[in-house]
């Protein structure tokens, strides 16, 4: 059983997001996407500063297993980004909803929230 934390909505890509501020959302892959992959080994992030769509490819997570792509759940633009798993890639899969975080982003239309899942029904997507 993958423990979700409630504070967090979700994509069906198994990306999670965090609202920390009115206008910033964390981004994060879930356990469930860890897990699937095995080890992570590299992440691709996006450059602060850059744009993002809600639903593009938008980085990369590299694992013993495969390469499989991280897209955006929201638009917006990076304001930080996590370089601490640049350096340790194994905190994705060690702490996904905590340290292994991936990046912020300022959210460019917050209705785009609204299309994202909330813990049950991921739970329910990834047959929990």
């Amino acid at each position: 059983m993958i423990e979700l934390p409630e504070d967090v909505l979700f994509t069906a890509e198994h990306e999670w997001v965090r609202i920390d501020s009115s206008t910033v959302a964390r981004i994060g892959v879930t356990a469930y996407a860890t897990g699937e992959l095995g080890d992570i080994v590299y992440v691709s992030l996006p450059t602060v500063g850059s744009s993002v769509v809600a639903g593009d490819s938008c980085g990369e997570l590299e694992s013993t297993k495969s390469v499989a792509d991280i897209f955006a759940p929201v638009s917006g633009v990076v304001v930080r980004i996590n370089e601490t798993v640049a350096d340790e890639p194994e905190l994705i899969g060690q702490d996904p909803f905590g340290e292994g975080w991936l990046f912020d982003v300022e959210l460019a239309d917050t209705s785009e929230l609204d299309d994202l899942l909330d813990e049950d029904a991921y739970a329910e997507h990834i047959g929990e």
